[in-house]
C-alpha cells in the first residue's frame, strides 16, 4: 500500500519529484532507478490521493527491472534508497512517500562534483522577479489551455527561455491548481 507522507514543511517548500531540481541535484544522490520509482509513486498518489495498492512485480517489470521478495533485487534496492534518503518510510501496510522532495542536504552536496555544487549555489541564489513569474505564468496557462500535460510544463518553460527557478515555481503552482 502506498500512502502520502504528510509533512507540511516539505509539502510547502519542497520540489516536485519530476522537476529539473530533482534531475540536477537529487539524481546523483538517489540514483536513476530510485528517482524513477519515486516519480511513479508520486504520480500514483496524484491519481489516488488516499493511497493505492502497488503491484511490485508488475511495476518492476514495467520499469525493465526484476523483482524478487527480499532486498537483493534492483527494484527492492531502489525502494530502499528512497527510504534511506528520507523520501519514503515503512508503514504497517506498505510505504508512506513524500509528494515533494526537500532541498538536497549539504552533506550530499559536498560529495557532488564542484560544477554541481556551483549550480546548486546559483539555484539557491537566484531571485525570482514578479515580471518573470507573470510572464511564465501566462505561458503556463496557455500551455494548459492548449492541452499540454501539466507534468511537462516546467521543461517547456525552460525550453522557451524561462530561468530554472521561475519555471520550477510556476510549474509547482500549476500542479496545485
Amino acid at each position: 500500500m502506498i500512502r502520502a507522507w504528510i509533512d507540511p514543511v516539505v509539502d510547502d517548500d519542497g520540489h516536485d519529484p519530476r522537476s529539473r531540481y530533482v534531475e540536477q541535484f537529487w539524481l546523483g544522490v538517489l540514483g536513476p532507478t530510485a528517482t524513477w520509482i519515486l516519480r511513479r509513486l508520486v504520480a500514483g498518489l496524484e491519481r489516488h490521493p488516499n493511497g493505492y495498492r502497488l503491484d511490485l512485480t508488475l511495476t518492476a517489470k514495467m520499469m525493465g527491472l526484476s523483482y524478487t521478495v527480499g532486498r537483493s533485487s534492483p527494484f527492492a534496492k531502489a525502494l530502499q534508497r528512497c527510504t534511506m534518503f528520507g523520501l519514503a518510510h515503512q508503514t504497517s501496510d506498505g510505504l508512506a512517500v513524500r509528494r515533494r522532495v526537500p532541498t538536497v542536504a549539504h552533506r550530499h552536496l559536498r560529495r557532488m562534483p564542484e560544477a554541481v555544487q556551483r549550480a546548486h549555489d546559483a539555484w539557491e541564489e537566484c531571485s525570482v522577479t514578479i515580471e518573470s513569474l507573470s510572464r511564465a505564468h501566462c505561458i503556463a496557462l496557455a500551455m494548459l489551455e492548449s492541452g499540454d500535460d501539466i507534468n511537462v510544463i516546467e521543461h517547456h518553460l525552460i525550453a522557451v527561455g524561462v530561468d530554472d527557478q521561475t519555471a520550477a515555481e510556476v510549474a509547482d503552482n500549476a500542479m496545485k491548481l
